[in-house]
């Protein structure tokens, strides 16, 4: 008994040490030395819990992942618009690549995430549930292997987009109409429909809307995983 309490004492040690650090100073910033200091675990300890640095992305991607449909869901209600699944899933969309525009630390996390096998297999699992859920009815004939096929492409373009900075000539607003326009049209979204949804998007301040949610985001991921952010 007293040796599980050890290990998930030093899990939860791990997990607090890592989130913290790489929220305040970026996951490829942060090095082991640094984690097992704030930790104050051995590397041995580390390995035998996560392995590698990377293993610890699974606890914080979950987390991430599973409330981003929620904060989407309180946007929409906050707006007055009429809600429906493919607005929820353009809102979720956009606050998810604006937030990456936001904060550099918060862009690498996502791009760890859709890189490392683990998590991009959890996130392609999750996200063509919810998809079969919202474009199943444009996509009679396709099922939920279906979904999953063309999660894995639209996840791709979500990544690249991800990674590629917004600049005077590739703004922000060109990014989300841009990624939008391609993953409804993959999905079978009447073009009158698409027009309505980009319309809502673009004139939310979106900038604004996931700077608020990011906010939330680190305080929630603070009470999850105990720590205090320093900024």
């Amino acid at each position: 008994m007293a040796r599980r309490y050890d290990s998930e004492n030093a899990k939860r040690r791990i997990l607090s040490a890592c989130v913290k650090l790489f929220i305040e100073q970026g996951y490829n910033q942060t090095t082991m030395s640094e984690i097992l200091a704030l930790a104050d675990v051995s590397a041995g300890t580390f390995q035998n819990i996560f392995r590698t640095k990377d293993g610890v992305l699974m606890e914080l991607v979950q987390f991430m992942f599973e409330n981003q449909f929620d904060f989407a869901n309180k946007i929409i209600d906050q707006t007055g618009a009429a809600a429906n699944a493919v607005m929820l899933y353009a809102t979720e969309t956009a606050i998810q690549l604006t937030i990456a525009e936001l904060n550099e630390n918060l862009r690498e996390i996502y791009i760890e995430a859709y890189t490392y096998k683990e998590t991009a297999e959890y996130i392609h699992q999750q996200t063509s549930k919810k998809l079969y859920e919202i474009f199943g009815s444009y996509l009679p004939n396709y099922s939920e292997s279906d979904f999953y096929e063309l999660e894995i492409g639209s996840a791709g373009i979500m990544r690249g987009y991800m990674a590629r900075p917004c600049d005077i000539y590739f703004t922000l607003e060109k990014k989300l109409e841009r990624f939008l326009t391609m993953s409804m049209g993959a999905y079978s979204v009447p073009k009158e429909e698409q027009q309505a949804v980009l319309s809502y998007i673009m004139n939310i301040d979106v900038k604004n809307t996931a700077n608020m949610v990011m906010q939330y985001l680190f305080k929630s991921l603070a009470m999850k995983f105990d720590f205090s952010l320093t900024k």
